[in-house]
């Protein structure tokens, strides 16, 4: 089975495969000063509670975007499950072709979420992925990641308000009852909801008018489905883009082993 860890700035997810099916997925908040002993105390307890097997681990891959915590997790994978674990970016590094002036500057969260979504659809794509940033990535007709947008996430724009402007309250990311507030966090939440729905689809509009053929547009991350209620212009969302793109990075890089060793 492989153990696949995503790392983003305010949650980490995690998960488990046998072959190509997800067994069983977390997510937990992502702690910095998390060292690598209470890492593993805590997901071998997850594996408990899930009925898991540690032992059954046989890979793992890690994507993070910390690098404040990439030690203690590859430590964890090392001293928890007695492997040596692939890192993106690090010992491992997706085939996909990079088209940024500067392609380590790239995260590799990413890089990930590509390669699942090209992988899925081979066309050309923009994936939206909500997260702590908002970040747009274009991929070419041909399978070349092109570049992106990176843009404040809706909960740090929500916190911006309210340690910012001194009269206005931390709110609820929810959908207000209409767009015209007719409370302070009413209209809070209405500008949240719509100005991001507003940013989303402008952005992605530009990029489809920059990207050749028919464009596919993907979004993932913790917000996804409450901005794409809103807007058309988001055709799905795929709650686990960036896990099954460990897992094919994970198998594209088992493949090129097996080959040099033939």
């Amino acid at each position: 089975m492989l153990f696949v860890i995503d790392v983003g700035n305010t949650n980490t997810v995690l998960g488990v495969y046998k072959g190509t099916t997800l067994l069983k997925h977390w997510r937990i908040q992502t702690h910095h000063g998390r060292t690598s002993d209470e890492h593993g105390i805590l997901l071998r307890e997850l594996f408990h509670f899930a009925g898991l097997d540690p032992d059954a681990i046989d890979a793992a891959i890690i994507s993070c975007v910390v690098p404040p915590m990439e030690r203690a997790l590859i430590g964890m994978v090392e001293d928890y499950f007695e492997l040596a674990p692939m890192v993106v970016g690090q010992t491992v590094h997706p085939s996909m072709a990079v088209l940024y002036d500067n392609p380590r500057e790239v995260g590799a969260d990413r890089l990930v979420n590509a390669v699942a979504a090209w992988q899925r659809y081979q066309t050309s794509l923009v994936v939206v992925d909500f997260g702590t940033a908002t970040t747009f990535d274009a991929i070419t007709a041909d399978g070349a990641y092109k570049g992106g947008a990176i843009a404040p996430g809706v909960t740090i724009s929500s916190e911006a308000l309210f340690h910012h402007a001194s009269k206005l309250p931390r709110v609820e990311i929810a959908k207000p009852p209409s767009v015209i507030g007719q409370t302070t966090v009413h209209s809070i939440q209405s500008g949240l909801l719509y100005g991001y729905t507003g940013l989303v689809r402008e952005i992605v509009t530009r990029m489809k008018s920059e990207l050749d053929g028919e464009t596919r547009v993907v979004a993932t991350g913790g917000l996804a489905r409450f901005i794409a209620g809103e807007t058309d212009i988001i055709d799905e969302v795929d709650d686990f883009l960036t896990l099954e793109g460990l897992r094919l990075i994970s198998e594209e890089q088992e493949k090129q082993i097996a080959e040099q060793n033939d």
